[in-house]
């Protein structure tokens, strides 16, 4: 072989053998994580979402639409979280159901408890509620709170996958500051409401944290409890009853799949309005007005403002 054709030949191979250990653009991004995350409520499996991006596809336990009060575990949900290596929950005794599905599905894997850290609200003086109500944990309907919501499952899933601790950081970071601008957006909407007008009705006990973080006066609620899985009494309802006539109460506010039919008697004797449709404890189908947790709270927060400005 000629010198000059050996010559380009050694270097060829030189050239190849560098190019052969240089890291490629690939192999210098983070690698979809193999971690199984399933995450309770689908407003929370969203929330979870936002934090894991793409490394990580979280898994929501309960159908669309189901409350968490009524819910109860069917064999193949015991099987999904058996084979999960992280366990999403709201916490705050909401979820009533989770000591015999974790003990059905036995085993061990990484269990956070999204509202750790929070404390339960103290309900004003006025406020009716049943006597043996011990705390409120729907810190949710405040997106300050959620924002403990984030921190926590950052942490639980960096614990869980410490290769993905700088994506789940600028992931949870990112989602922080929407959740500061919805915040705000809410402030600005509820604005319009005029402060004698900011008093709320509800189907449950559902808008604590909404009502101390915007202003709004909580009147009464046709059951005066956190669970839906609870009921009212002739005399809870005459005592709301004359609350809204003495209030003036412009609205009875009322959930998705909620029963109208006591709402629709107290409209009766008040003169509220009824309004329909909000989403308090999952979100809607991909293509319904409140498909994110973000557009739960917007949506929510219109129907309220257009009721009662």
């Amino acid at each position: 072989m000629p010198r000059s054709t050996f010559a380009m030949f050694a270097a060829f191979v030189v050239i190849a053998l560098i190019a052969a250990c240089a890291p490629t653009a690939a192999t210098s991004q983070p690698s979809p994580s193999n971690l199984q995350v399933v995450a309770v409520e689908t407003f929370l499996a969203d929330i979870a979402q936002n934090v894991a991006g793409e490394r990580v596809h979280v898994q929501v336990l309960m159908p669309l639409g189901v409350d968490a009060h009524a819910f109860e575990p069917t064999p193949q949900d015991v099987k999904k979280v058996a084979d999960s290596d992280v366990f999403i929950v709201n916490g705050a005794g909401f979820e009533g159901f989770l000591d015999k599905l974790l003990e059905n599905a036995g085993g061990t894997r990484l269990y956070i408890e999204a509202s750790k850290g929070l404390v339960s609200r103290e309900r004003k003086a006025d406020e009716p509620h049943a006597e043996d109500t011990v705390g409120d944990p729907h810190f949710w309907f405040d997106p300050t709170k959620t924002i403990r919501y984030v921190e926590n499952i950052r942490d639980g899933l960096t614990q869980a996958d410490p290769a993905g601790a700088a994506t789940y950081k600028s992931n949870a970071d990112a989602y922080i500051q929407k959740l500061n601008a919805l915040d705000t957006n809410i402030k600005d909407q509820v604005n319009a409401i005029p402060s004698a007008n900011r008093k709320l009705v509800t189907d449950h006990d559902t808008f604590g944290y909404f009502a101390d973080r915007y202003g709004f006066q909580i009147v009464g609620m046709i059951v005066p409890s956190v669970s839906t899985a609870d009921s009212t009494s002739a005399q809870n309802l005459a005592e709301l009853i004359q609350a809204i006539q003495a209030t003036g109460a412009k609205a009875i506010f009322l959930e998705v799949n909620a029963n109208p039919q006591v709402a629709e008697q107290i409209a009766r004797e008040t003169g509220a309005r009824i309004v329909t449709g909000l989403y308090t404890h999952s979100v809607s189908e991909p293509n319904g007005p409140a498909p994110t947790y973000i557009q739960m709270l917007e949506y929510d927060t219109r129907k309220i403002v257009d009721a009662l400005q």
